[in-house]
């Protein structure tokens, strides 16, 4: 279910649970905003259809990682004190899961770099700066080059090296 669906299904219910209290309390809520749907509504799918305008490139991006990333994920990405983003073996034992090794679609690395970092400071970077760190750890994978630029028509055509490991599910069919 996407952010958008499941903001206006909880505001429904909490309208509709209120309704009926309406008149022996005050009112617990409201029927959220289009526009504050939309705000909260950044979930990024497989196929990339809802990335947003920008771009950028690993040249660009390593600047970035080492200013905003590498006190958690390591210099170039290699861990220590949070996850390792690079290199990595699901053959390994045990396996070492990484963005190169195991994560199926480059718009999924968009979609967290943008909800979830840097830490503490989610949702602060801007969208050409997610499209610079993720290419930046898609170069460091090895999996585009350094001069690629990523950006809405070409990430979600990146093929990632573990993207025939998982099996998609389709909800509601």
């Amino acid at each position: 279910m996407r952010m958008r669906e499941a903001l206006v299904i909880a505001a429904a219910a909490l309208t509709l649970g209120c309704a009926g209290a309406r008149a022996e309390s005050p009112d617990l809520g409201r029927v959220a905003t289009p526009d504050e749907i939309a705000a909260w509504d950044i979930s990024i799918d497989p196929s990339g259809a809802t990335l947003p305008a920008g771009s950028g490139t690993a040249r660009a991006g390593a600047a970035i990682f080492a200013a905003k990333c590498a006190g958690c994920h390591g210099e170039a990405g290699g861990g220590k004190p949070n996850d390792q983003l690079v290199g990595g073996s699901l053959t390994a034992t045990p396996p070492v899961k990484t963005v190169g090794s195991y994560w199926p679609y480059a718009t999924t690395l968009f979609d967290y770099i943008r909800r979830a970092m840097p830490f503490p400071e989610s949702k602060s970077l801007t969208d050409e700066e997610v499209y610079a760190l993720a290419a930046y750890v898609l170069a460091q994978n090895k999996i585009i080059g350094e001069d690629d630029v990523m950006d809405a028509k070409t990430l979600p055509q990146v093929k990632m090296p573990n993207r025939d490991g998982f099996v998609r599910f389709e909800r509601g069919k």
